[in-house]
């Protein structure tokens, strides 16, 4: 373990440097870019050697997909947490994943940002030249759609295998328009259309008597 020199010089790795990289990974990956982050930029943030870092993680495509898989994990976990919340019916359970797009206000990092969903960014990234993370994000974006498709079926939707594609569709188109306008207009605008779309699928409840 390298440790501080007699200068004062904090030297880098040491315990905890793996939880580092990856902190340094969510942040610059997110905002600046796979691609436009390099191994220089990453152990300068991370405050390891590039010895370290590549003790750690054998190559840069290697902590690309863990970075992306601790998302998901995170993401997932969110995502049952708020589904899992008492007094939720079908129906609303599916627009609160929309109202859960609607007030996110930060990304991975944990600062304010407009820059979309990190397994959609990835995946453009790496279009055609990283499989495995193309495999990836295909395996959590197809979950989503079965998930939503699940919950409509739950919910009473004559065609629920159409609504859960829909509703998908609205998410990603969400989160990818936020991107292109760096705003968060379209996480609202999609909560909106999603009340729309959710009540015109859904059979109609006749007043009582």
């Amino acid at each position: 373990m390298e440790t501080e020199s007699a200068a004062g010089t904090r030297q880098r790795g040491g315990r905890g440097a793996r939880e580092r990289i990856l902190q340094a990974a969510a942040k610059l990956f997110y905002e600046e870019g796979i691609h436009a982050t390099g191994i220089a930029r990453l152990v300068e943030t991370a405050q390891v050697s590039t010895r370290t870092f590549y003790q750690h993680f054998p190559t840069k495509n290697a902590l690309v997909e863990e970075y992306l898989r601790n998302y998901e994990a995170g993401m997932t976990r969110r995502i049952e947490q708020n589904l899992s919340r008492r007094g939720l019916s079908p129906q609303d359970q599916l627009l609160s994943l929309f109202t859960m797009l609607a007030e996110a206000t930060s990304g991975p990092s944990g600062r304010m940002t407009n820059r979309g969903c990190p397994l959609h960014n990835a995946a453009v990234e790496a279009a055609g030249h990283m499989p495995d993370v193309q495999e990836l994000v295909h395996h959590h974006k197809n979950g989503i759609t079965r998930q939503l498709t699940g919950i409509a079926a739950r919910a009473g939707a004559a065609n629920p295998d159409q609504l859960g594609r829909q509703l998908n569709v609205l998410l990603e188109g969400a989160t990818a328009l936020q991107t292109s306008l760096d705003s968060p207009c379209p996480r609202h605008d999609a909560l909106e259309a999603a009340r729309v779309l959710i009540e015109h699928a859904l059979p109609k409840t006749r007043p009582a008597n």
